[in-house]
Parts: C-alpha cells; structure tokens; sequence
C-alpha cells in the first residue's frame, strides 16, 4: 500500500495512491484520522481499514502531494553511513553511529522547490532512502525493529556545506528551511520486501551522480532503530533518513554545488522518485512575527 498526504481543492488529507490515482480516505473511510500522524498512531486497524477501503479515485495529476508527514515531532538523520560516501570523504568508518536533527520546519513536498539560501552557495544534494516509525516503541531489539517500521520513502537531504561544520552536530547545515523534501508517498514493509537491496540513484540536470544500493548501509535501518530507542523514544511519525551514498557534489573536484534552475531528482527501487527545483531563496522569508 501507498499511503500519500495530499491537496486538492484547498483541502489537505491522506489517501491511498492507485491505479494513477488516490483514493481519499476521509471520503472512502471518514472515521479514520485524516492527518498521517494521527492515523500512524492509530496503528494496525487504521491501516486494515485503509487497505479495505473503496471508492472513486482522484487523478494524481490533479493533486498536490504533500511530505506524507506534515509535522512529524523528530526528523533524524544519520552520517557516513555508505562505503562509498565513507571513502569519499577520507574519513574513517564509524565505531558508533552519528546522528543529527534536521528542524522539522525544514520538511518539504516532495516536487516542493528547494531555496538556494541567501547566506550561502555550498548547496548539496544527499539522496537516501527514509522511513517513517509507526509504533510507540523503546529499547527495540534488531530482531524486532522491523516492527516498528510504518513504510519507506525517498529523503533529500540537501545540505548546505559550509554552515554544516559552523556546528558540531551539523543541525544548522541541515535544516535551512525547504531542506528536508520527502516522499512521493509511504510504501508499507510488504510492498518493499528487504529494505537493504534498493537501488539508489541521484540525478542532477539528468545527469546521474549517485548510483548505488542499499545493500551498502554500515548500519541498517534495523540497527538504527535499536540503537536510537536505547537513548529515547521513537513516536509514530518520526521520520528517519538512513544516510546517502558515495556521489555528493561536495566530493567532486572541483565541487559541484547545486546552483539556481537546477533540477535533482531522487529515485529508489520499489518506491518512485522525487523531484525538485532550486530557487533564489525569495524575498519574503525574511519575517518578523
């Protein structure tokens, strides 16, 4: 099952995409939450229903995906996770994981435009694979943690370099606002089989520059989730970004940052693609509230 957030006609729910279309939920089965969080802690007779429901479907193209989470309460993201990426960067293979936050204020649709930001032009792309929790849930054995897992979905997480090292924990470079692009939707543990053989790929301009599989994770997605819950809690909701592999512009000599038109597309095996624009940051983002 696909599970989406989406608009149409000014009005912003969920639904189940098929067939080139989406079934609206709060049509087809309107006591169920209309919000993805709230339906994720509903837990498994919320999503019996949704695979239950019927109806007419809404065409895609007449809709606005949405980040299938609008608001998730953590947005975790762990570092050199990849050989590759490992080996790009002339650093040592981690003992332990390395995590950071990106601010959820910096989630983004996953065809939503991307902000070239004002204070910087050391723009990157990091494209990975992102799940999302679906189960309240603490100390979590490896053996279990594909338990806990709602779906999977495709993460950019785009990365400006310098403010990225103006921290230790990398949050500030991280978690510029549009950042945090992903989706197209959540595609539940059945339809993916094993996590850890997708392939990745990141194109830029139509030009690939990341080409990889999941199979070379450091740490799986099932090792990140017992090591996470064995310092805090995992909420139905938060979203999980498993790292990128070898590729990133930063790397490049010279780098290869991303610039204004630009266009990066983000496509995984068994889930689909995002894709978005990079824009001059606009004017209007500077506020005083």
């Amino acid at each position: 099952m696909k599970l989406a957030t989406f608009t149409h006609q000014g009005r912003t729910r969920i639904g189940v995409v098929q067939d080139g279309g989406i079934l609206d939920l709060s049509a087809a089965a309107p006591t169920l939450p209309q919000e993805m969080r709230n339906f994720l802690d509903a837990g498994a007779s919320a999503m019996t229903a949704a695979r239950a429901a019927k109806g007419g479907l809404i065409p895609l193209k007449d809709v606005r995906l949405e980040a299938p989470v609008l608001r998730p309460s953590k947005f975790l993201a762990i570092g050199l996770n990849y050989a590759d990426h490992i080996a790009e960067t002339k650093r040592d293979t981690p003992e332990k994981q390395l995590w950071f936050n990106k601010q959820t204020t910096c989630v983004n649709a996953p065809y939503g435009s991307v902000h070239l930001p004002k204070v910087s032009s050391a723009l990157d792309y990091e494209g990975e694979l992102g799940f999302v929790i679906g189960r309240k849930c603490r100390h979590v054995p490896k053996d279990r943690a594909h338990e806990v897992i709602a779906g999977f979905f495709i993460v950019n997480d785009v990365s400006v370099r310098d403010w990225q090292f103006h921290s230790q924990t990398m949050t500030m470079g991280k978690s510029f606002d549009t950042h945090g692009p992903f989706g197209p939707w959540i595609v539940t543990p059945d339809e993916i089989g094993d996590p850890h053989n997708l392939s990745i790929r990141t194109l830029l301009n139509g030009a690939v520059m990341q080409d990889s599989s999941t199979k070379h994770l450091v740490f799986n997605c099932f090792d990140q989730i017992a090591y996470l819950t064995q310092a805090f809690t995992l909420l139905p909701g938060d979203v999980i970004a498993t790292g990128t592999p070898g590729g990133v512009g930063v790397a490049k000599t010279p780098p290869q940052f991303m610039k204004a038109g630009d266009k990066v597309r983000i496509e995984i095996e068994k889930i689909g693609a995002i894709e978005h624009e990079i824009i001059p940051e606009p004017n209007d983002t500077a506020c005083l509230i």
